[in-house]
């Protein structure tokens, strides 16, 4: 079975030695009396929930999956998983970076990001459960009436409640303008609803009293496509005035989906019949409403990957000093037993660095937008909050798609470091491989993420916001220019950044004439600039890594490591991605669709 420790000393050194939060934080009125204490503290009893309450039930939740009764359409997750949220309600974790104006905790984002990061590590399929019910949250702080506020926010502050969003129909995917699901507007100002919705994500359960769907749908006088399309909420039971439950609404699970993955989440059909429904917004302008939610649930399945990726790593490094095959080719290196550790061969170093690496490198660039997303929401300088809102957003899809494609390698990795062992359900490994699978499918598939990099947020308005986040790394790159110790993490850093300008500007020039050469380029495109976010950030902590080393500290010689196995054997992937990238549309259209 496999074990989980919390990455504590590395959440802090990103936090407070790579990031220096506090200091960023304590300039937002709304976190002006936050300390490192006070944080450290916090995400310490979250790890401890999470290794100790949700890591033990990962791999027999797996196993068992959940259960649905077609008569009365009622789920029933895994044994302990019901237990375990009543816990996690108890522990008040479900509120903490929540507004306290509705019983919220009020603390910084990041702090909660780090929780998840966690929980994920612990048990992704649980936390799936509690993990879309902030992005209901932020979708009605945002655009929900006093009303609306008033009736649901504290519910799902409080984990009383969960939320979903519904938003694929079985013909309708990424294009929800191609939407079917019905809204007819009542004399009560109410909505009945009426679709099919699948893959719906913790859809129907029994860990919370109420389950509250944010469902988009048309409007009879709905214009055609995404210009058309509402949203709704849409309670499992109806709410009456005085924020007690009423009659269950018509919205329901018809079926559960056989999946290859988090069999321990319900992954549901959801069928409306005149479901009732209030509308969020204002009418045929549910994307906007939708999209708080969406960008929410993109940053989460990153940080899932995140989760994963660390778990996977410790586990195959535990194994990889243990289990002993083979003799090192330079001669034995543990003569007193029959055969080497395979931690002595060095592809298996290979395999475990490349999972370490990507484990950090995520956490420092998904630290960072946490923390930018912070000062989007709670600035009182508008330039300030513009300038990070648009940050966010550039680099939310690297943080979707990255790190997802990251976690994929990683796990499959950490997976082959156990040989035949990662093959087998006991060790856990397969079930880590399996659950990273589908963080590269759904809230958009990491080919949507590319198109939604270089399309929208560089090519859309003319780099402007990755030239600021250039900025930044020219002025280090300045910094640290003429320091010797740095040039090895430096020099590439530079040339990297020099390389992406032009790569932009020649896929730029080119989709002017064919916009489909956005499309061939895009994905290789996102990659390079993944490395580059992760390159600026593993060279920031190279950089306090060789401050630190006379320290005795062994954290800071490991993190110099692994920094250096980055830069060399990492970071050149970029250079066939370039050439890829370049390659352009071609040679993927010239052939007749016949010959497929």
């Amino acid at each position: 079975m496999p074990t989980y420790t919390p990455p504590l000393r590395d959440m802090q050194f990103v936090m407070h030695e790579l990031l220096n939060v506090v200091d960023e934080l304590k300039m937002l009125p709304a976190h002006a009396d936050i300390d490192a204490d006070t944080i450290n503290a916090v995400l310490e009893e979250g790890g401890k929930f999470c290794a100790e309450v949700i890591a033990p039930l990962n791999l027999s939740g797996d196993a068992e999956g959940c259960k649905l009764d077609k008569t009365t359409h009622e789920v029933t997750p895994p044994k302990g998983f019901k237990e375990a949220y009543k816990q996690y309600v108890e522990g008040g974790w479900p509120a903490l970076s929540c507004d306290p104006a509705y019983g919220g905790q009020g603390l910084p984002v990041l702090v909660n990001q780090g929780m998840y990061e966690m929980m994920n590590s612990a048990n992704q399929a649980w936390t799936m459960y509690p993990g879309l019910s902030h992005g209901a949250y932020e979708a009605l702080h945002a655009h929900g009436t006093p009303e609306q506020k008033s009736t649901y926010l504290t519910k799902l502050t409080s984990g009383e409640w969960t939320g979903t969003m519904c938003l694929t129909e079985p013909h309708c995917g990424t294009d929800l303008g191609l939407l079917r699901t019905k809204a007819e507007p009542q004399a009560d100002g109410t909505y009945k609803i009426t679709g099919q919705k699948i893959f719906i994500s913790a859809g129907e359960h029994d860990l919370a009293e109420n389950i509250v769907h944010l469902v988009l749908a048309r409007l009879p006088d709905a214009p055609a496509g995404s210009k058309g399309i509402s949203l709704f909420i849409v309670p499992k039971f109806l709410v009456n005035a005085d924020g007690t439950l009423g009659a269950r609404n018509g919205i329901f699970c018809a079926g559960l989906e056989h999946k290859m993955g988090i069999h321990a989440n319900s992954t549901c059909q959801m069928v409306l019949e005149d479901a009732i429904g209030t509308m969020v917004g204002e009418p045929n302008k549910g994307l906007a409403a939708m999209f708080v939610m969406m960008n929410a649930a993109r940053l989460g399945v990153g940080n899932q990957s995140l989760g994963l990726t660390e778990v996977a790593y410790q586990n195959a490094a535990a194994y990889a000093k243990d289990r002993i095959q083979m003799r090192a080719l330079s001669g034995p290196k543990a003569p007193d037993k029959a055969a080497d550790p395979i931690i002595v061969h060095p592809d298996v170093r290979k395999m475990l660095l490349t999972a370490r690496a990507y484990a950090e490198g995520g956490r420092a660039l998904s630290t960072y937008v946490a923390l930018q997303l912070d000062k989007a929401l709670s600035s009182d300088d508008e330039d300030e909050r513009k300038e990070c809102e648009a940050e966010v957003a550039l680099l939310t899809p690297i943080i979707k798609a990255f790190l997802t494609d990251n976690g994929w390698i990683a796990t499959s990795h950490c997976m082959q470091v156990f040989g035949g062992h990662g093959f087998i359900h006991e060790w856990g490994m397969e079930q880590f491989v399996r659950d990273a699978r589908i963080n590269m499918i759904y809230e958009g598939t990491n080919t949507i993420q590319s198109l939604d990099l270089l399309g929208r947020k560089v090519l859309g308005n003319n780099g402007a916001t990755l030239k600021k986040f250039g900025k930044k790394i020219a002025s280090f790159v300045e910094e640290e220019g003429t320091s010797e110790a740095m040039q090895e993490f430096i020099n590439p850093l530079a040339d990297l950044g020099d390389k992406v300008t032009k790569l932009t500007t020649e896929i730029g020039m080119k989709a002017f004439q064919n916009p489909d050469e956005v499309g061939a380029a895009a994905v290789d495109y996102l990659r390079v600039v993944g490395h580059l976010c992760f390159a600026y950030f593993f060279a920031r902590s190279a950089k306090i890594a060789l401050e630190k080393q006379g320290s005795g500290d062994p954290f800071y010689t490991a993190k110099l490591h692994t920094a250096r196995f980055y830069f060399a054997k990492l970071l050149p992937e970029t250079a066939s991605l370039i050439r890829t990238a370049r390659a352009g549309l071609q040679p993927l259209m010239a052939m007749d669709e016949a010959l497929f």
